[in-house]
C-alpha cells in the first residue's frame, strides 16, 4: 500500500469528515448558532440544554436558519424533510468546488460503513427502491417477531449471568453486562454467526458503532476505520459460507432473496450487514440503557406496567420519543424547493433535530411529561421518516420490549448507583456506563 492510500487519504477523510465540521461548528456555537451549539460534546448530555436549543429553534420558525444550516425542531417540518423528494443524503455529491474534489480524491471505494454507499443510509433512488424492496422482504416485522422467543432466551440467559456476576452489594454496570450484550447476541444470530466467532462480532460492533457520530478524534477514526475493514474482511468469508451452507437466520435468505431474477451485489449484501452491526448495536444499546434510566426515576410509570403490561409496547415508544438514541439527522437539498412554506436552495442543508421534534408542544400534550400511556407516543421521529425511515425499527422495538420488561420483572428493586455516565457523542445519546444494584430477585 502506498504512502497516500496508508496516511494522505485517511488523513483527509477525518479532517473533512470529522476535524473541519467539528471546529466550524464549535466556534459558531461560541457566538450563539444554535446548530453549532448543539454539537458541542456536553450538549447531548445535558437534556435541559437540548430542550432549551429546540425551543430556541421554534422560536425562530419551523426553518431555523442557522449559520452553516437550516435546523427545524417542527414534527411536522421534520417529517417533510425526512420524506421529501427534493431533498437526498450526503453532501459531497452536491457541494461544488475545491472541497468536493479533495473528498472525491480522499474517498475510499472499499469502505464499509452505515455511511458509505452503498449502505440504504445513504443510497438513493432508483437503486434505493430496489435494494430495499429486497431488504424489507426478509426483515419484516413477521420475520422479527419470530425472533421474539429466541430474544427472550438470551434475556434470560444474559440476566443469569449478571446475578452471577454481580459485585458487592449486587452493583453492576449495566450497559457493559447487559444493554450492549443482549443487542450484539441477537444480531449475531440474525447475521448467521457461529457461536464460536460471536466474540469477534461482539468486538466488530463496539468498534463499528461511533461510525454514525462526526468530531471524532483521529485515533478514534482511525481505529473504525480499520475495524470495519476487517469487518468487511471477515464478512466476505462469512457470506461466502452462507452461499455454501445456508442457515435459518435472516441473512442466509437475505444472500438468496431475489427480485426478477436479481439479487443483492456482494456490496449491498456487506453493507446490510454493516449497518444491521453499526446500527443495530449503538441505538438499541441506548434505548435500553435510557429506558432503565427512565423507569426507575418515574417509579408511578413502571408500576403501571406491573399493573397494565400490556402497555410494554407504548412505554418503548414513550421512552424512544423522551430520550432518543440519534439527536439528530441532514438532508442535502437536491434542487431548489420550499420547505413549511420558505425557499430552500439547492445544496442547502438542513438539519432535523429529531429529539427536539419529539417534543413539539403543538403535537404532544406536555411533552416534557413521561408517560406510559401516552395515546400518541409512536407519532415520535426517532427512527427518521420517509424512504430513510429505519429499517430495524420493528427490531429495536422488540428488543426494547423483551429487555427492559425482563429486566424489571427479574429485578424490580433495581436501583440506580452514583457515577453514571453519558456518552461523549453528539449525535448518538446514551448510556457510557449504568451503575446499578439489583437487589433481590423475583420470587
Amino acid at each position: 500500500m502506498s504512502p497516500v492510500d496508508t496516511h494522505l487519504r485517511p488523513t483527509a477523510r477525518w479532517v473533512l469528515g470529522h476535524a473541519l465540521p467539528s471546529r466550524a461548528m464549535r466556534a459558531a456555537g461560541r457566538r450563539g448558532d444554535l446548530q453549532g451549539q448543539l454539537l458541542e460534546h456536553d450538549v447531548a448530555a445535558s437534556e435541559t440544554r437540548l430542550q432549551e436549543i429546540a425551543e430556541a429553534a421554534r422560536v425562530g420558525g419551523p426553518l431555523h436558519r442557522a449559520k452553516f444550516v437550516r435546523l427545524t425542531a417542527s414534527l411536522p417540518t421534520v417529517k417533510e424533510v425526512l420524506g421529501s423528494n427534493d431533498f437526498a443524503t450526503g453532501v459531497f455529491d452536491i457541494e461544488q468546488g475545491p472541497l468536493r474534489r479533495v473528498g472525491a480524491w480522499a474517498k475510499a471505494t472499499d469502505q464499509l460503513g452505515p455511511l458509505q454507499p452503498p449502505s440504504l443510509l445513504v443510497s438513493e433512488p432508483p437503486s434505493h427502491t430496489r435494494y430495499r424492496k429486497l431488504v424489507t422482504r426478509v426483515f419484516s416485522v413477521r420475520a422479527v417477531e419470530a425472533l421474539r422467543g429466541r430474544t427472550e432466551e438470551i434475556a434470560a440467559q444474559l440476566l443469569d449471568e449478571l446475578a452471577s456476576s454481580a459485585g458487592p452489594g449486587g452493583e453492576v454496570d449495566l450497559v457493559e453486562r447487559y444493554c450492549a450484550m443482549l443487542p450484539v447476541t441477537v444480531i449475531a444470530e440474525i447475521l448467521g454467526v457461529p457461536a464460536s466467532e460471536r466474540e469477534r462480532v461482539l468486538e466488530f460492533g463496539a468498534a463499528a458503532a461511533p461510525s454514525l457520530d462526526i468530531g471524532l478524534g483521529y485515533r478514534e477514526f482511525r481505529h473504525v476505520e480499520r475495524s470495519l475493514a476487517a469487518f468487511r474482511d471477515w464478512l466476505a468469508a462469512h457470506l461466502a459460507s452462507l452461499r455454501d451452507t445456508p442457515g435459518d437466520d435472516l441473512m442466509s435468505r437475505l444472500v438468496a432473496e431475489q427480485e426478477d431474477g436479481v439479487g443483492l451485489t456482494d456490496a449491498e449484501l456487506e453493507a446490510t450487514a454493516g449497518l444491521v452491526l453499526a446500527a443495530g448495536f449503538e441505538t438499541t444499546v441506548n434505548l435500553l440503557g435510557n429506558g432503565t434510566v427512565l423507569l426507575r426515576e418515574h417509579p408511578d410509570q413502571l408500576a403501571r406496567l406491573r399493573a397494565e403490561p400490556d402497555l410494554w409496547p407504548n412505554a418503548v415508544d414513550e421512552v424512544l420519543r423522551i430520550d432518543p438514541p440519534v439527536l439528530l439527522t441532514g438532508r442535502v437539498a437536491s434542487r431548489d424547493t420550499n420547505v413549511a412554506g420558505e425557499a430552500v436552495r439547492r445544496g442547502e442543508v438542513v438539519t432535523t433535530f429529531l429529539a427536539g421534534a419529539n417534543r413539539d408542544p403543538d403535537v404532544f400534550d406536555d411533552p416534557d411529561v413521561f408517560d406510559v400511556a401516552r395515546p400518541n407516543a409512536r407519532d415520535h421521529v426517532s427512527f427518521s421518516s420517509g424512504r430513510h425511515y429505519c429499517l430495524g425499527a420493528a427490531l429495536a422495538r422488540m428488543e426494547g420490549e423483551v429487555g427492559l420488561r425482563a429486566l424489571f420483572e427479574r429485578h424490580p428493586d433495581l436501583a440506580l448507583r452514583p457515577g453514571r455516565r453519558r456518552r461523549r457523542t453528539r449525535i448518538l445519546r446514551g448510556w457510557a456506563t449504568l451503575p446499578v444494584t439489583l437487589g433481590e430477585p423475583a420470587a
